[in-house]
């Protein structure tokens, strides 16, 4: 009596049929290859029982369903292993992932590569094109040099005696003060000049009578300065140029050279950019031991190079 149900109490049935909330799994056992036995019990017994028709193989919806799930099942194991190794055993792993990222940081690096590049490109250019404009600057300062001109000598004390050196050997011995002046023109335009000079040396018959020192300034640019330096000798041994001297002494005309050398630096950029210069000076007159007046110096009794 059990068979003459009909469809419709078949349909009716199976909407109201709870689901169970966890799908039974089934296991199908085929039949030992060494059975030769056509018992159908032993698959009956290790096919499990389905709680609803849903579950069933035969029901229509059973097979979209389990192609869905396997599916779903595939395409997650598919976005799991995407960009990773598979070990010996088929598994993926994880160190793809890091490759990757070191991937990441070999571009990162080649980009900050090229950026170090651009930034030592533009200092090198930035080095060159500052190193032409000092090179112009420096070729323009060249032209500028200090103009000098010794103007005078006056001569304060003069006074010839007999005496001893420092050895105790008896010599004419000479007293010498003096003074000389000179004028210094900066031409510049654009830049002023520290100006110094080696010891101002005033010789007679190449023996240093008197010296003097000038001491170091700051001249600024377009500008005119006059300049004096003292020069003093105290009992200078003149030994054989005594007796020359004295012959000189006696007409009142005493032959000296007046030798020293200028020194100019001038800083047009700063420090990075200077401009220096040296003069030779040397000036030959004739002193009066009997006046005290200036000696004044024409343009050819000095030569300046």
């Amino acid at each position: 009596m059990l068979h003459a149900k009909s469809d419709s109490d078949v349909t009716s049935l199976a909407p109201s049929s709870p689901r169970s909330p966890k799908r039974a799994v089934y296991y199908v056992q085929s039949p030992s290859r060494d059975s030769h036995d056509g018992d159908k019990s032993s698959t009956m017994q290790n096919t499990p029982a389905y709680n609803t028709p849903t579950d069933s193989p035969s029901h229509p919806s059973y097979g979209r369903h389990s192609r869905e799930s396997s599916a779903s099942r595939f395409s997650g194991t598919f976005r799991f292993s995407r960009g990773r190794k598979r070990n010996d055993k088929g598994w993926p792993e994880c160190k793809v992932i890091e490759e990757e990222g070191d991937c990441n940081d070999y571009y990162s690096a080649d980009k900050g590569y090229s950026r170090r590049c651009q930034i030592m490109i533009g200092v090198v250019a930035f080095v060159l094109v500052f190193s032409v404009f000092c090179l112009i600057i420096w070729g323009a300062s060249r032209p500028y040099k200090a103009q000098i001109t010794v103007k005078s000598l006056s001569i304060h004390n003069f006074y010839l005696g007999v005496g001893a050196d420092m050895t105790g050997v008896p010599t004419k011995m000479l007293t010498l003060n003096c003074s000389m002046k000179m004028n210094v023109y900066n031409p510049a335009t654009f830049f002023g000049i520290h100006l110094s000079a080696t010891p101002v040396n005033l010789m007679f018959s190449e023996i240093t009578v008197a010296t003097g020192e000038l001491k170091k300034y700051y001249q600024p640019r377009k500008s005119h300065r006059v300049v004096n330096v003292n020069l003093k000798g105290n009992k200078i041994p003149l030994y054989g140029a005594g007796s020359s001297l004295l012959v000189s002494d006696n007409s009142g005309a005493v032959p000296v050279v007046l030798v020293f050398e200028v020194r100019q630096r001038g800083n047009v950029v700063g420090k990075l950019v200077r401009s220096r210069h040296r003069k030779h000076i040397s000036c030959s007159l004739l002193i009066d031991s009997r006046s005290n007046k200036p000696i004044k110096l024409k343009k050819d009794s000095c030569t300046y190079t």
